[in-house]
């Protein structure tokens, strides 16, 4: 079964819990039921941490879930036309966190994408995970709006190596909501939202 989402709206967790709902209500039970228990999940854009999340609900439910985003070149008749759009399914990020009074060191400790969605010849050229990330930033203190760009790495041609940490102190105490984003060497965009409390 498929989902496509709305143009004008990520899709959320709550999207994902009323898809569940729809799939079982669709499918049934009984012997005549479906074998399959699959729904691919098209979306334009995708709420944070959605594939973490939801792939737990899914879980739960068991059913298997997909998400794959929808190109901007699918509003070009042309590159549909010739067959040049590709859809590429949401990739897996680790973060690890440290705190040290008002001090946080952000590690980056994994990142997969799923191998179906890239070329051969990348894939035999990428030795180690970091290699598929292409660039990644953090803000610091989201609040629940856009994603604010305050600190960043990138690869250059001089520049190969990519740093997977990175520190900042809070200048006050309290509750704060980190987002990290990863944009990979296909051009997608992961999140990751960490919470902390600094004293």
């Amino acid at each position: 079964m498929v989902h496509v989402g709305a143009v004008d709206a990520p899709v959320s967790t709550g999207d994902v819990t009323q898809i569940v709902a729809e799939f079982k209500r669709a499918v049934g039970t009984g012997k005549d039921a479906p074998k399959t228990n699959g729904v691919d999940v098209f979306g334009w854009d995708f709420a944070f941490e959605l594939n973490e999340i939801a792939r737990q609900q899914a879980a739960a439910a068991n059913i298997q879930l997909r998400f794959l985003r929808i190109p901007h070149d699918a509003m070009d008749k042309r590159a549909v036309a010739q067959g040049d759009i590709h859809f590429f399914e949401l990739a897996a990020l680790a973060v690890d966190v440290k705190t040290e009074k008002r001090e946080v060191t952000l590690e980056l400790k994994s990142f997969v994408i799923p191998p179906d969605d890239v070329p051969e010849d990348a894939r035999r050229s990428v030795k180690h995970w970091s290699q598929w990330i292409d660039y990644w930033a953090v803000d610091w203190d989201n609040k629940r709006d856009t994603f604010h760009n305050e600190w960043q790495t990138f690869r250059t041609r001089k520049g190969p190596k990519l740093d997977l940490e990175t520190k900042h102190t809070y200048e006050a105490a309290g509750e704060y909501t980190v987002v990290v984003k990863v944009i990979d060497i296909l051009g997608n965009d992961t999140t990751k939202t960490v919470k902390m409390k600094m004293k």
